[in-house]
């Protein structure tokens, strides 16, 4: 049976949008990335714990599919859609009133902070991340 996905709730602030009222599409990352954090929280593997490695982002990704607007509530349901020797790719999904409303993906990739490359996932983070693969 998959794990249960990770659900972080969020509220749009006025900051987050554009002149059309809908979020801007930088902002939708930024929500990305606080639930990101949480689920890091959640699994016990908080990145600033980790002071050995850095945690790029290589790649993001996201499509909007209804317009998310200023004080809209949001729930970020976040999950492991990838795990590789040296990255890991979490995939998002952002509900509104239960309803899908935007996807994204970020690509992480773990680093050697010493010597600026790749490096493996941490032990502990990569045996956390395989347990929450769906």
């Amino acid at each position: 049976m998959p794990p249960e996905p990770f659900r972080w709730e969020s509220r749009i602030r006025f900051v987050d949008t554009d002149a059309s009222g809908r979020i801007h599409y930088t902002a939708m990352f930024r929500h990305y990335e606080a639930a990101e954090m949480e689920f890091m929280r959640a699994l016990g593997c908080e990145y600033a714990a980790m002071t050995e490695v850095a945690f790029p982002r290589v790649h993001v990704e996201c499509d909007f599919s209804a317009a998310i607007r200023f004080d809209d509530a949001v729930t970020i349901v976040t999950t492991v859609e990838r795990t590789g020797t040296s990255s890991f790719t979490l995939a998002f999904e952002t509900l509104l009133d239960s309803r899908s409303a935007a996807k994204g993906r970020v690509t992480i990739v773990c680093m050697d902070r010493k010597t600026g490359k790749a490096c493996p996932i941490p032990a502990k983070l990569a045996a956390q991340l395989q347990l929450r693969r769906p």
